[in-house]
């Protein structure tokens, strides 16, 4: 997993980044370390926290660690204040649509993308503000997709919740601008994952890849650099935005 070395630009902020123990979460969670940030990672998984946190020791980062279940609000709650400071939360924590048309998502099913993704962002953000009030600054960047852009045809699910996530990014912009705090989401296109590569077939994707405008699809890292950017002084300006690294396959016109 490459990082880019010697940009230090997050140096005394605390990050937390929800979902982190896998996949993109732990790209973000790695990349925002090499930048100079404390590092809190969160995850149900403990096995991948571990990973993440001997990734993150690795290149001599700051680490703490809290293995949660998200939707479980008053004890996450509870542990996401023991860390005190959080300068920087990365609403990332989510589950995958699988695929299922309306008639094959129960209530089970439905009711947990939506409490992973919208609830679970929902009171992380409540359980980080009271500090970023105090401190009067402070970034909040949620992992929307391109399919709440465009939606999809099989995970309808998947794709209402990414956009109220959205939906949640310009309405909290406005909401804590007078306390400095930036919220803006990040909605990624089609990334190559090991999630990805066991869902499609190689001549798939390759048949996919030749519809992209940039030729290519984007890595996890790819989007681990717009999340470490608008975590940073450099996005100081930047607020109620979605940004959505997707290789063209979405290009939003007036």
């Amino acid at each position: 997993m490459a990082v880019s070395k010697n940009i230090k630009n997050l140096e005394g902020k605390k990050a937390l980044v929800t979902g982190s123990g896998r996949g993109m979460g732990r790209c973000h969670a790695l990349l925002l370390a090499e930048r100079g940030a404390h590092v809190v990672v969160h995850d149900i998984d403990g096995d991948g926290v571990t990973e993440t946190e001997k990734m993150i020791k690795k290149v001599g980062g700051k680490i703490s660690t809290i293995i949660w279940d998200i939707r479980d609000v008053g004890g996450f709650k509870e542990m996401v204040s023991r860390e005190g400071e959080i300068d920087i939360l990365v609403n990332n924590a989510g589950v995958g649509g699988g695929g299922r048309k309306i008639e094959d998502i129960d209530l089970d099913v439905f009711n947990e993308m939506f409490e992973v993704h919208v609830r679970g962002s929902f009171f992380a953000t409540q359980a980080v503000l009271p500090f970023m009030k105090r401190k009067k600054n402070g970034n909040i960047i949620n992992i929307s997709s391109i399919f709440a852009m465009g939606g999809h045809e099989s995970i309808s699910h998947y794709a209402g919740a990414k956009a109220a996530i959205s939906g949640f990014t310009k309405s909290w912009a406005k909401e804590l601008a007078p306390w400095r705090i930036n919220v803006n989401a990040v909605a990624p296109g089609f990334v190559i994952t090991d999630m990805t590569k066991a869902s499609q077939t190689q001549q798939e994707m390759r048949q996919r890849e030749k519809n992209v405008p940039l030729g290519r699809f984007c890595e996890p890292i790819d989007i681990s650099y717009a999340v470490a950017w608008l975590a940073s002084p450099e996005a100081k300006m930047i607020t109620g935005q979605v940004i959505s690294p997707n290789s063209g396959e979405v290009i939003v016109g007036y």
